[in-house]
C-alpha cells in the first residue's frame, strides 16, 4: 500500500508533513514529490501517468494559490486524487479551495478542508481500507480511541454542566 504525495512547491510543505505523520503512523508507505501544474507541467503528466505503475494507489495533491495540481494529476490517472487546498496569503486558502473543488465531470478530485492534511491522510487511508483489512480495523480503532479522548475530555470539563 503506497500514497503519492504531491505538492507545488516546497513552501506547502509543513502542511503535507502532517499528512505523512498520520500515514507513517498507520504504516501506510508513501512518497513525497514536488511538481508544479505550471512550472513542470510536464513532470505532472509524467508522474500521475506512471503513479499506477510505480505502485501508488492513492494520490493527496496539494497546492496553493491557483492550485491546479489535483485536477492535472486527476486527468492523467484512474487512481483516487485527493486535493489538499494550502492557505496563501492572497485570499486565506479560498482561492486554493475553489481551485482544487471545482473539477469538470469526469475529472473527479475528492477535496478537504483548507490546510487539512490530517482528514487527506486519514481519507488516503479509508480508501486503502477496502483493500487492505488491516488498514479497516486499524481506522476503526483511531476512530474508537478519538471519541474515547473526547468522552474524556467532556468529563473533566464536567460532563455536560
Amino acid at each position: 500500500m503506497k500514497v503519492g504525495i504531491v505538492m507545488g512547491s516546497r513552501s506547502d510543505y509543513p502542511v503535507v508533513e502532517r499528512a505523512e505523520k498520520i500515514l507513517a503512523g498507520f504504516g501506510v508507505d508513501y512518497v513525497t514529490r514536488i511538481i508544479s501544474a505550471h512550472r513542470t507541467p510536464s513532470v505532472a503528466e509524467e508522474f500521475a501517468s506512471g503513479a499506477e505503475s510505480a505502485g501508488i494507489e492513492v494520490v493527496i495533491a496539494a497546492a496553493g494559490k491557483a492550485a491546479h495540481l489535483a485536477g492535472v494529476v486527476a486527468a492523467y490517472t484512474p487512481l483516487p486524487v485527493i486535493g489538499l487546498p494550502v492557505r496563501s496569503s492572497t485570499l486565506d486558502g479560498l482561492d486554493s479551495l475553489l481551485s482544487t473543488v471545482q473539477m469538470p465531470k469526469g475529472v473527479p478530485v475528492a477535496t478537504v478542508a483548507i490546510d487539512g492534511a490530517e482528514n487527506a491522510a486519514l481519507l488516503a487511508i479509508q480508501i486503502l481500507s477496502l483493500k487492505y483489512a488491516e488498514l479497516r480495523r486499524a481506522m476503526k480503532t483511531y476512530k474508537e480511541n478519538m471519541e474515547r479522548e473526547i468522552v474524556r475530555i467532556d468529563a473533566e470539563f464536567g460532563g455536560g454542566r
